[in-house]
């Protein structure tokens, strides 16, 4: 994507796939890698992401840019547990 202005559909979209493969959201500066962005533009789509997100399905830690939800995951310890093919690494909202 480098050269490419990211959107904020695209931020959404890995951080819900860093979410699958890591079992935990990216910070904003693993968003910016994986985009080919500056920090301080993931940090912004980041944000962006989030309040187009539907009601209630991701936030960010209050007073941070630290992600504490991205539906259907929590990057918080809950108790919702999500497993696939008995791989249990996420939690739910």
């Amino acid at each position: 994507m480098v050269g490419q202005p990211a959107t904020t559909q695209q931020a959404y979209t890995a951080i819900l796939s860093h979410f699958i493969e890591h079992g935990r959201a990216p910070h904003y500066v693993e968003l910016a890698a994986t985009l080919g962005i500056g920090i301080e533009e993931a940090r912004t789509l980041q944000r962006d992401a989030a309040a187009s997100a539907p009601a209630a399905s991701c936030w960010l830690s209050h007073d941070s840019d630290y992600i504490e939800a991205w539906g259907p995951f929590s990057n918080v310890p809950t108790h919702v547990s999500i497993s696939v093919e008995g791989e249990d690494r996420w939690y739910g909202l």
